[in-house]
């Protein structure tokens, strides 16, 4: 166990690659029922947007969010990635999303048992893997004002992120030593770590495998975020993940959070982000994810950058 104070307290958000922007609003606001809360772009390549699902505010722990490209071919699951990314509903709803999945000609599994947990596993138009899990307790309320979800069949949020490794040793002892995890319940094929904000949103499974690695493209899951409490936290963080001779980017600001990131040995990208300032820091809560906001630095590209972007529709909430 490594001396490092370095201890997320949960998921932030997972990133992952899109093809069709207008196909993925569509998908993850109207088939699974999740707010847009954040209409905007991708900092680095600002051709391309970066959509934000969440809960109605877009707390940390209940975020997806996509860089949706144009054009760009799909990729490959397999070592190396983050291959599975877990939303935590009622266990009484298990039943209902299955028979909407269904419904909806959705591309799902029947439920399973994995860890002592009900699973329900679906590939979204990307391919992309989200599984909704039958989490009892989960004390986040969701988002209900949208695509005919009842408040108590909604998603609560994040659950959990799934890597698929070559080697499991190596990646555990970054996540169980530098980043202060603890072991949860392993199986066979797998095994839990956990972060120490509670039971919301706070679970990493590692999966050994001999596949072969994976190729990060669109379905595939770009990066996964988790939770620093404050902008000191996260900077004495980095500076003792630095100490320990980890490969670390500096300070990023993302307008909503500030961020760091690193990779795992086995290759998956890390980040640390922030809990403030939040979505509300451009717009108001009634208004988020209905119109293309810019950090202060682009606004003077606004026009160009429009330019570049396709036309996106979202259906009102009710």
């Amino acid at each position: 166990m490594s001396d490092a104070s370095v201890a997320p307290h949960g998921l932030h958000h997972v990133t992952a690659i899109a093809e069709d922007p207008q196909r993925n609003v569509d998908f993850y606001t109207t088939v699974l029922g999740l707010r847009l809360v954040k209409r905007t772009v991708n900092f680095d390549a600002p051709d391309t947007y970066h959509l934000y699902y969440g809960d109605e505010s877009g707390k940390p722990s209940t975020l997806l969010t996509f860089f949706p490209w144009p054009g760009v071919k799909a990729g490959r699951q397999g070592t190396g990635l983050t291959t599975a990314t877990a939303f935590s509903i009622p266990p009484e709803a298990l039943g209902w999303w299955q028979r909407r999945l269904k419904d909806l000609g959705v591309d799902a599994d029947d439920p399973f048992a994995q860890s002592d947990e009900e699973v329900l596993r679906l590939r979204d138009p990307d391919g992309l893997v989200i599984e909704l899990v039958a989490s009892d307790g989960d004390s986040r309320s969701g988002w209900d004002g949208a695509a005919a979800v009842p408040a108590e069949n909604a998603i609560r949020g994040l659950y959990s992120i799934t890597m698929t490794e070559q080697q499991l040793d190596p990646t555990a002892e970054m996540l169980a030593g530098m980043l202060s995890m603890e072991y949860g319940h392993n199986t066979t094929d797998r095994t839990r770590f956990v972060m120490s904000g509670g039971q919301d949103g706070t679970a990493v499974d590692v999966v050994p495998s001999k596949d072969d690695r994976g190729l990060q493209s669109a379905g595939t899951v770009h990066h996964v975020a988790f939770r620093a409490p404050d902008h000191e936290t996260q900077v004495r963080w980095r500076e003792e993940l630095l100490a320990a001779g980890i490969q670390v980017t500096e300070i990023l600001d993302r307008q909503y959070f500030t961020s760091i990131y690193f990779r795992e040995p086995g290759g998956v990208l890390l980040e640390i982000a922030t809990d403030q300032p939040g979505f509300t820091v451009d717009e108001p809560l009634l208004e988020l994810g209905r119109h293309l906001k810019l950090p202060p630095w682009l606004e003077p590209d606004r026009e160009q950058i429009e330019a570049s972007l396709p036309t996106l529709t979202t259906a009102d909430p009710e």
